[in-house]
């Protein structure tokens, strides 16, 4: 039997953690093919088949799974290794992978990225920019980035950013002059309201609040996309209201071309938080960041 060469055991454990070629690939920043390629010569070298493979799922085989309890701990171990080792030159290297919202990647991760590269010139920084809440340890992240989402026991959230953001909706002055500017959302059902769908395909609802009172309602206009720039566009061509985080819109707001409406029933709402795996045994970049966003946002 040929001596299998180690980074093909972590590139199967890193497939058999994602569930897939492609999720493993994605997280680790390699192609799908080499992974298939490291897992093939591993199960070559050890004369054992490793992963059922289907064309909707990868999932270990019973030698897999036996392989994977002890490879876990084992990987692991290293990395704590190399990081206690690089901690000791007082310089800390390695790879932070995040999941992150939209609104995270474009208005508040990349100053704190820039600062924190800066102070950690030895980390490499992989952002992943989803709207659509994923499972961050399946998908092979080390931490994710969320709204209000509903935090496992197992989890730790730090917040990060700004403390209070709000929702806002705008029109085109234009458009207000033609079809009048709502008072009330109850208002808006005889409007154009330009849509926003995430990529898994769920439609965003419009929800408004004030003072314990609800009230909520599905887009309906000339447009839905996923990509908040055209629905920036098409509010500021004038074809319909549009709703959405406030730094979204504020350069247009800023310029006039959009106004805010309904401004008292955009409550502000807590702002995001960084979550990660409390049992797990913490990469070095990850407690870096963890530690740079405490000092920073105390700074």
């Amino acid at each position: 039997m040929a001596s299998p060469n180690l980074d093909d055991f972590a590139q199967f454990a890193a497939v058999a953690e994602a569930g897939g070629f492609r999720a493993a690939a994605q997280a680790r920043n390699l192609s799908a093919s080499s992974l298939s390629e490291a897992v093939r010569r591993l199960e070559g070298d050890l004369g054992v088949r490793l992963l059922n493979r289907t064309t909707r799922s990868v999932t270990p085989t019973e030698a897999g799974r036996r392989l994977l309890d002890r490879l876990t701990p084992a990987l692991a171990e290293l990395a704590h290794a190399a990081d206690e080792l690089a901690a000791e030159s007082g310089r800390t290297t390695g790879t932070l992978r995040l999941n992150v919202p939209g609104i995270v990647a474009r208005h508040v991760l990349p100053p704190i990225a820039a600062r924190f590269l800066a102070a950690h010139p030895g980390v490499r920084l992989e952002i992943s920019a989803q709207d659509d809440f994923v499972d961050i340890l399946a998908a092979g992240f080390d931490a994710g980035i969320r709204y209000e989402e509903s935090i496992d026991r197992d989890m730790i959230a730090v917040p990060i950013g700004p403390r209070r953001q709000r929702f806002v909706c705008v029109a085109a002055p234009a458009y207000l002059e033609r079809h009048g500017t709502p008072r009330h959302p109850r208002d808006l059902s005889a409007h154009q309201r330009i849509g926003h769908r995430f990529a898994s395909g769920r439609m965003i609802v419009w929800d408004f609040e004030r003072g314990g009172r609800r009230y909520r309602l599905a887009p309906e206009g000339p447009l839905v996309s996923n990509s908040i720039e055209m629905a920036t566009a098409a509010a500021v061509a004038g074809l319909g209201i549009a709703t959405g985080f406030h730094e979204f819109f504020a350069a247009e707001l800023a310029r006039g071309s959009l106004v805010e409406i309904l401004a008292d029933w955009m409550e502000p709402f807590p702002g995001p938080s960084l979550y990660y795996h409390s049992r797990r045994l913490m990469p070095a970049p990850l407690r870096a960041f963890i530690d740079f966003i405490r000092t920073d946002d105390a700074s």
